[in-house]
């Protein structure tokens, strides 16, 4: 741990003792200071903001998480002002995800390996930092990269959720920890945490992720002072030959097939992302995640809803216990979880006040949703779609057949990426209307014929690090083309008002205000503002590299800021790049009149392709197989894909490749998230993948 702020703290006791003390940024970033604004935060502290917005004391900004902000100092006149006013080092090369929290000039931010920074926001100055320690050789346990979408502050405690499993409560005033509660509970199970913590009533909810790897989905809540568990709901049912935990899981078990004993494989269901909490009807919302595997014709045969995948379910806030759910996607076959960050608003309806959730899963579909009961009101698709045709008045999608053909290969449209991930969205209230992230990653995909429970197999994608999704990832290039857009969706019409088109997926989380703006970030190195009722770009700025994470406001001694974390990654990210530029995960803070340099962006060194390995054409076949088993989900297709935030094995030195045993067998890059595969390859199977890499780059090469 680092406190690089401790001459200006001892500066500002000493003024203290001799009764010299003022307030100015120096002692404001005192832990006596801190200690004192921190702990004032909670449940109350969170609703009373929704009124000034001076703060941004939760990672969607208020329990409703709209990520709107009544601040209005910079708006569409004078956004063009817009300067950077400081940047920070978050020592990091691989996926920011944080949304920055404030509270007085204090800001808590998350990076990559769960790392947690104290800032003052003042001055862009390190207050502590805290590494949780997570084993950076265990990285593959996770799909999308070894990221962490932010922190939670509650009464002067910031509660990280650790990649590995681990809930912690640290200091807020110094960073040290008081607590801390192993959350997972089978570690032979892939299971990893990259959501942010979210506080309830004195409670610190958290879910997990894994489905990909084999595990059962489910929430829990913690005692905030003292780390003690409070409740628990499982997602899906377990082993139906054992006692079930409660009602639900006794109705969820009744649309699920035992023949696919879907419970060794866990079922899926991770709530890895979005949690919301409405204080009047006591319930916390959570969205959960995609089956395990995603092919359903392997986990449930004889087909069912499969309860609770891909719904929004309500919980009593008391005692976790199940209240209501809405499936969007029953049955799920294509990794469409509505884990997606959601949104509760209180619109007109048909002249008839509601409130509702509003929703963007990964399916397609622009959800309405009553938060009292779980009704649905409407759906529609936001982007092109060719798994249904739409829903019907009961709330279920009208299917298109050949979605889930058990044996040809089908462009699902959106793909496994989805049509919105888990890049935040905003709403308005001033001009109704959403910002939503969208994009479509075509992939082609063939269900397996048969299922083996967590084994590896020939072309079955990752699977040598715990991948078992069910599907072949095929060489057949999809018919349709990537894209990436910010939409600006009317929820009460359910139609686009607005678009903006980039050159890519990827493109990071909105930010809207009342000055009638938006914020994104984009995958190709831009951070934006929009007119919100338009779509007119009115700024923007270089950021270096992608941004993924959404953007906060706030108030310092009356002036209004903006704080953006960036940093490339997320599953897309760790292969793919829009930039010719990288750097170090960054905090960027603007304000009207900011004149602070950028720093300086260093271009991206992608090498020439590979050439001179020798290799035996014969072991190519046999390697793209291997490749695609044990390589492919973090270094891409090499030579073509170009890298993102991990190397793309096309473009790396001739001897790299040449001794990759000494590589992938306990090599030097562990400490960077490369797995082990002591134990999982031969030697003779690294020679197959050598000549994969080496036969794919010739085949490539342009031709003299």
């Amino acid at each position: 741990m680092k406190h690089t702020g401790r001459v200006a703290i001892a500066l500002s006791m000493t003024m203290f003792s001799v009764g010299a003390f003022a307030e100015d940024s120096a002692s404001k970033d005192s832990p006596k200071h801190i200690k004192a604004i921190t702990s004032a935060v909670d449940g109350a502290f969170i609703k009373a903001n929704d009124a000034t917005a001076k703060d941004w004391p939760t990672v969607g900004f208020d329990y409703a998480e709209t990520r709107y902000s009544k601040l209005k100092e910079i708006n569409t006149d004078n956004v063009k002002q817009l300067g950077l006013k400081w940047s920070y080092n978050l020592e990091s090369l691989r996926g920011i995800e944080a949304t920055p929290i404030v509270v007085d000039g204090i800001m808590y931010v998350s990076a990559s390996w769960s790392v947690v920074h104290a800032i003052d926001a003042r001055t862009g100055k390190r207050i502590w930092t805290y590494d949780p320690g997570v084993d950076r050789s265990k990285g593959y346990r996770g799909c999308c990269d070894v990221v962490s979408r932010g922190v939670a502050l509650y009464k002067g405690k910031v509660f990280v959720a650790a990649y590995d499993g681990r809930l912690i409560a640290l200091d807020a005033a110094t960073g040290k920890k008081i607590w801390e509660e192993d959350t997972i509970i089978d570690h032979s199970h892939s299971y990893t945490v990259t959501g942010a913590p979210r506080v309830v009533k004195g409670k610190v909810i958290i879910g997990n992720g894994g489905a990909e790897y084999g595990a059962r989905g489910y929430v829990t809540a913690y005692d905030a002072e003292t780390g003690k568990q409070d409740w628990r709901w499982f997602v899906v049912p377990g082993d139906p030959s054992k006692p079930f935990e409660d009602e639900s899981m006794e109705k969820a078990a009744k649309t699920w097939d035992p023949a696919g004993k879907w419970w060794i494989n866990g079922g899926g269901g991770n709530s890895w992302d979005t949690i919301t909490y409405d204080p009047e009807l006591n319930l916390v919302y959570i969205g959960t995640g995609n089956g395990a595997p995603w092919n359903r014709n392997l986990r449930s045969p004889a087909g069912g809803d499969n309860l609770y995948l891909a719904s929004i379910v309500a919980l009593n806030a008391d005692t976790g216990k199940y209240v209501w759910h809405y499936q969007e996607t029953p049955g799920d076959n294509w990794d469409y979880t509505s884990t997606q960050p959601m949104i509760l608003a209180d619109i007109t309806i048909d002249g008839q006040p509601r409130k509702v959730i509003l929703h963007a899963p990964k399916n397609g579909f622009f959800f309405v949703i009553d938060r009292t009961n779980g009704k649905f009101i409407s759906a529609k698709n936001f982007v092109d779609v060719n798994w249904a045709t739409g829903y019907d008045a009961n709330g279920r999608p009208i299917e298109v057949p050949e979605a889930r053909s058990p044996d040809k290969p089908f462009d699902a449209i959106p793909g496994p990426f989805g049509a919105h991930n888990w890049h935040p969205m905003s709403y308005n209230p001033q001009t109704g209307l959403v910002y939503l992230p969208a994009q479509g990653v075509p992939l082609n995909l063939t269900g397996e014929k048969a299922l083996t429970q967590n084994a590896n197999a020939p072309f079955k994608y990752g699977s040598v690090t715990g991948w078992n999704v069910g599907f072949t990832l095929n060489a057949t290039p999809p018919k349709n083309k990537p894209f990436g857009k910010l939409i600006a969706w009317d929820p009460i019409k359910q139609k686009e008002a607005w678009h903006v088109d980039y050159v890519a997926p990827w493109n990071g989380g909105t930010l809207t205000t009342a000055g009638n703006l938006v914020f994104q970030g984009s995958a190709d190195g831009r951070f934006i503002a929009y007119n919100a009722t338009t779509g007119e770009k009115l700024w923007e700025t270089p950021t270096g590299t992608g941004v993924v994470a959404a953007a906060s406001t706030y108030l310092i001694d009356g002036q209004q800021y903006v704080s953006v974390a960036v940093g490339w990654g997320g599953v897309f990210g760790i292969t793919q790049r829009v930039t010719d530029r990288e750097g170090p995960g960054t905090v960027y803070t603007f304000a009207i009149g900011g004149k602070a340099p950028l720093p300086e962006f260093t271009k991206y060194q992608i090498g020439n392709l590979i050439s001179g390995v020798k290799y035996d054409p014969k072991d190519v076949e046999p390697g793209t197989a291997i490749y695609v088993e044990a390589c492919a989900t973090c270094h891409g297709v090499p030579g073509v894909d170009r890298g993102g935030n991990v190397k793309n094995l096309g473009y790396v030195p001739a001897e790299e490749i040449a001794n990759l045993k000494d590589i992938v067998f306990k090599g030097p890059f562990m400490d960077k998230g490369m797995p082990d595969f002591t134990g999982k390859l031969t030697e003779d199977d690294v020679v197959k993948i050598q000549a994969f890499i080496q036969g794919t780059a010739d085949a490539i090469r342009p031709k003299k």
